[in-house]
């Protein structure tokens, strides 16, 4: 077998192990409603319970990060930009923009605009590429965003505040720029780190907000109701930095990394599902026929996609990551730690 034919059996074989990843980061991800609606009831801010969450969960992945990166701290610096951008945009903007949209639209109003950033991922690649995506694409498109509408409620779509729209959207672009920012080249950077100091980094510019009061940032300490029991104000806060914040992002740039961009982003959608099944399931919120129907089109429409990247990995061809170049033998040897590191050509 020759090692271009090894090569595309490597990416084929990749595909599915990705995929689950994937799944397992919309499942994390998909618990950070039902546990956060029980601290927001008892008086945290959503500023303040985002910074938490993103702190604590940059701390427990942190001795994970570090020992992935056996010393290799020129990798660390060689892929600042892309925890600089994962912690600011991927993290702190994303969730600024979407809880300040809260303030003038309805929440099914701004989830749906936030998950159109796999269309804002296709619709770029179209632009600078010049290359119209393939049909598979464009019906995965319509299927998942028809599904997202059903999913979230049809009633998101409605007449409301073109300010919040548009930040709503900002949220949406920072929620692409995530995958996009976890799909580059590692350059030697672990997942797990980037997820980490990502976090780290998001969280402290959070942090920073919420104390020059640009928005609410209250925390309250008494005891609070989840699973229908009486519990330390602690125990929701330890599992959503844990399952829907550390767990969530590591895995979610490691799949982004396998899948590339666009198709993890369409995976991601599954978050919405799963959430309404958390808090179908936790907080007895009912699960409608309809969000059933808007599920099986929202696989159908991953299905779609997935199946142009199968196609690209058997080609050898990966027109949907403009991101994608291969490191230098310099940016390799600082990599590999068997260089001094130089502030890359960015």
């Amino acid at each position: 077998m020759t090692g271009a034919s090894e090569g595309h059996s490597m990416k084929l074989a990749m595909i599915p192990g990705g995929l689950l990843v994937a799944v397992v980061a919309a499942i994390a991800f998909g618990t950070s409603g039902a546990l956060v609606k029980p601290m927001l009831e008892a008086g945290w801010s959503p500023t303040a319970a985002v910074t938490a969450r993103a702190l604590i969960g940059g701390l427990m992945l942190l001795p994970l990060a570090v020992l992935s990166l056996r010393g290799r701290w020129a990798a660390l610096w060689l892929g600042r930009w892309r925890v600089l951008g994962m912690g600011l945009v991927g993290v702190a903007c994303t969730q600024l923009a979407y809880f300040a949209a809260l303030q003038r639209i309805p929440v099914s109003t701004a989830l749906l605009i936030e998950f159109l950033a796999p269309l804002i991922l296709v619709g770029f690649v179209w632009v600078t590429t010049r290359r119209m995506p393939r049909r598979t694409v464009l019906l995965g498109s319509a299927l998942a965003v028809s599904g997202l509408v059903l999913v979230i409620g049809p009633g998101a779509i409605q007449a409301v505040d073109p300010v919040g729209v548009l930040i709503a959207f900002g949220a949406a672009v920072a929620c692409a720029v995530f995958f996009a920012v976890a799909a580059r080249p590692a350059q030697g950077l672990p997942p797990i780190a980037l997820a980490a100091f990502g976090l780290l980094v998001g969280g402290a510019a959070l942090g920073l907000i919420g104390a020059t009061r640009l928005l609410p940032f209250t925390v309250s300490f008494t005891d609070l109701s989840l699973l229908g029991a009486v519990t330390p104000w602690w125990v929701p806060l330890l599992a959503l930095a844990l399952i829907s914040t550390a767990i969530a992002y590591a895995t979610g740039i490691t799949a982004a990394g396998v899948l590339g961009s666009r198709l993890a982003s369409f995976v991601g959608l599954l978050e919405v599902i799963f959430a309404s099944l958390f808090a179908w399931l936790l907080l007895g919120e009912q699960l409608t026929p309809l969000q059933l129907l808007g599920g099986v089109l929202i696989l159908a429409g991953i299905a779609a996609v997935g199946e142009e990247r199968v196609e690209l990995a058997g080609e050898s061809l990966v027109p949907d990551e403009p991101f994608q170049h291969e490191l230098t033998a310099d940016n390799r040897a600082v990599a590999s730690g068997e260089a001094p590191a130089a502030a890359p050509a960015h």
